[in-house]
């Protein structure tokens, strides 16, 4: 590490924000020990009241650094907001496979795509009365095809000041071919991109956090990595929770979650933070 160079300022957003209650309170812990500066609403997800939404608010506020955004959701297992989106599967968005394969061989309405992330966008804006700081995707469903055009034109008209994740990441090629859904990310990124700039909204330049969730990696390994030649004002996504029964209801992602929070809440993070010269301030 160079100590004469600045240090690099990133983005660590935890997804899932309302969730669960679980998931909910370990992001907040996390915010306000100021182990996170970004966090992602789900304003379709069951734990999202009023309650909620002011502690969010209230641990953003300790840590003035923290980032609040919209998680914008179109798969399932949750409902939509608007009343005529399809395709739906017993009143739920499509699964994450079929929603992609849908874009893929171009089957969705971007209109009624359009619609729902505009009507969410209203949600996100009733509750925390302002606009997001932000706007991604759950399951990087803002990168899919029909979907991307169709989210970025819902984010230029209801927040033109927030900017976008895009999910395209910062390693040699050689190491990413190894990675087959980072891969798929890094190809629905490159359009995305070129999309956003075309909108001139900004995004993030770079990205990590993807990995195998199902093989319980070591997480502190996983975030030397993810760090690893990150530029300035690149994004890491993870999802720090507790588990309780809603969350497992909803999302096979349990454990790990645990994992991820401990190793955040943990003092090894900072000092990996330290040793390569970043900072979440």
């Amino acid at each position: 590490m160079n100590g004469d160079a600045p240090p690099r300022h990133l983005w660590l957003c935890a997804d899932d924000y309302g969730l669960s209650p679980g998931v909910n309170r370990a992001i907040r812990d996390l915010i306000e020990r100021g182990r996170l500066n970004a966090a992602s609403v789900m304003v379709v997800g069951p734990a999202i009241g009023r309650d909620e939404v002011s502690a969010l608010n209230d641990a953003a506020a300790k840590g003035p650094h923290c980032a609040v955004g919209l998680h914008a959701t179109l798969t399932a297992p949750f409902h939509p907001l608007t009343l005529h989106f399809k395709p739906l599967e017993g009143g739920l968005f499509l699964p994450f496979p079929r929603m992609l394969r849908a874009g893929l061989l171009r089957r969705l309405d971007p209109e009624i795509i359009r619609a729902e992330l505009t009507a969410q966008l209203a949600a996100f804006m009733e509750k925390f009365g302002r606009a997001p700081d932000f706007v991604d995707g759950h399951q990087h469903v803002q990168l899919f095809p029909q979907v991307r055009d169709a989210f970025l034109a819902a984010v230029k008209e209801a927040a033109p000041n927030a900017w976008v994740r895009q999910g395209g990441r910062h390693q040699p090629l050689a190491r990413r071919l190894g990675m087959p859904k980072a891969l798929l990310l890094d190809i629905l990124s490159a359009q995305f991109r070129r999309s956003a700039s075309r909108a001139n909204i900004a995004f993030n330049p770079a990205f990590a956090g993807a990995y195998d969730f199902s093989q319980a990696p070591d997480f502190g390994e996983l975030m030397r990595q993810f760090l690893d030649g990150l530029p300035d004002g690149g994004l890491v996504m993870c999802h720090p929770g507790f588990i309780d029964d809603i969350l497992i209801s909803l999302d096979p992602l349990t454990d790990q979650r645990e994992r991820e929070y401990e190793f955040l809440a943990g003092e090894a993070f900072p000092r990996l933070l330290a040793a390569n010269n970043v900072t979440l301030a």
